[in-house]
């Protein structure tokens, strides 16, 4: 199907999401079949992380010499086979084995859409990257919505998982099958890629102000089926219910945020998303009724909506470097806290409730807000880095 430049990319960002977003609402079912605790699925979940780390660390130049439309086509519709096996499997040793090869895959793609997204952008004028953003959150939603209504047919999480793989392949042939790459920005296309995507204050900077958001976004996706069936007793649809209204949240906040980025700019939103943010968080932590919680989850949704793609948008904009070792960089030091989240979280819960596990935001958003102002654009305000 030929698709415009920026249809593409949303296309891409869609698949992508969707071809893992299932495994989510199913998470508390697949939990019990895996046999492990809070702890230990904590422990196990962080082989996504892993993964994603070494492919984000050492993927770039590989990825130069494939070229963008070989890994979108060669590596997306490989994403879902590791969740599909893992239904099948026991033990937190088998989470971890089957999240590594997906977070592997997850990393090469995520530099590609959002570099493919920073060109789209750069070449027809206009925001885009809020949007991209967007379609994955839609993708994550159409997946988590697929999910709980799976649970709601009594579908068995392997069943559902499997016939996920099928169904990713033929939406990537059918909406990506025409995919070509952006061209490069005038130039940044004669600088080499870095194997190790050093972190500069400024990337620093920026990876403070993504941390709560990225925490809570995974905290809402990995736990909130949980969540809700240890907290209030719900069934799995309710849980998955849970997964997919902070999804659909995120996504619509995503589509309609450009506008009012380019209006009030990048630092004003970012704050006002941080304090919808700890309202999400408090809500959940502290609320004794399911549908607040669900609010609460839909609020979380918001709040982490647009954070991490404005950092995205500074990083490539950055001229102390190549734009790809700058979103690489900042890419790869902000998935730390899905490296450090899942077992902390795990911890927190398993001794302390699933509330608590999601209050550990609270202070987080304070840090987040002390420094939004790395999303100046530099010379107006940004943290410089050294020498």
């Amino acid at each position: 199907m030929a698709l415009a430049a920026h249809r593409r990319v949303f296309a891409a960002f869609f698949l992508y999401a969707f071809s893992f977003g299932g495994f989510y609402p199913r998470l508390a079912e697949l939990q019990r079949t895996l046999g492990v605790s809070d702890a230990q699925l904590g422990l196990g979940l962080i082989g996504t992380a892993c993964g994603t780390l070494i492919s984000l660390t050492c993927a770039g130049p590989l990825l130069d010499r494939l070229g963008h439309r070989r890994v979108v086509l060669t590596l997306l519709p490989l994403v879902p086979l590791p969740y599909a096996l893992l239904g099948h499997l026991r033990g937190a040793m088998a989470v971890f084995l089957c999240l590594l090869p997906a977070g592997i895959l997850i990393g090469a793609i995520e530099v590609v859409v959002n570099l493919e997204a920073d060109r789209v952008e750069h070449a027809i004028g206009r925001r885009i990257m809020n949007r991209a953003h967007a379609f994955w959150s839609f993708g994550f939603f159409g997946a988590g919505l697929l999910g709980s209504g799976a649970a709601r047919l009594a579908i068995s999480p392997q069943w559902h998982l499997a016939l996920v793989v099928p169904l990713s392949w033929v939406l990537v042939y059918v909406f990506l099958g025409g995919f070509e790459a952006a061209a490069h920005r005038q130039g940044q296309g004669q600088h080499a890629a870095s194997h190790l995507a050093r972190p500069t204050p400024a990337i620093i900077a920026l990876f403070a102000l993504t941390l709560p958001a990225l925490l809570l976004e995974g905290a809402g996706a990995d736990w909130s089926a949980i969540y809700m069936r240890d907290v209030f007793g719900e069934p799995p649809f309710i849980g998955g219910l849970a997964v997919a209204t902070g999804a659909l949240a995120q996504a619509c906040t995503r589509y309609v945020v450009d506008p009012f980025v380019e209006r009030h700019g990048a630092m004003a939103v970012a704050r006002t998303l941080l304090a919808i943010l700890g309202v999400g968080c408090a809500l959940v932590c502290f609320t004794p009724w399911p549908p607040a919680a669900l609010l609460g989850f839909a609020l979380m949704g918001v709040g982490t909506s647009a954070i991490f793609p404005l950092a995205m948008s500074a990083a490539a904009q950055r001229t102390d470097r190549h734009a790809a070792i700058n979103v690489a960089a900042l890419a790869q030091i902000s998935f730390t806290s899905f490296l450090l989240g899942p077992p902390l979280l795990g911890f927190v819960a398993q001794h302390a409730g699933l509330r608590w596990a999601f209050g550990i935001g609270l202070p987080l958003i304070l840090g987040g807000m002390l420094v939004t102002r790395s999303l100046a654009p530099p010379g107006q305000g940004a943290i410089r880095p050294a020498g």
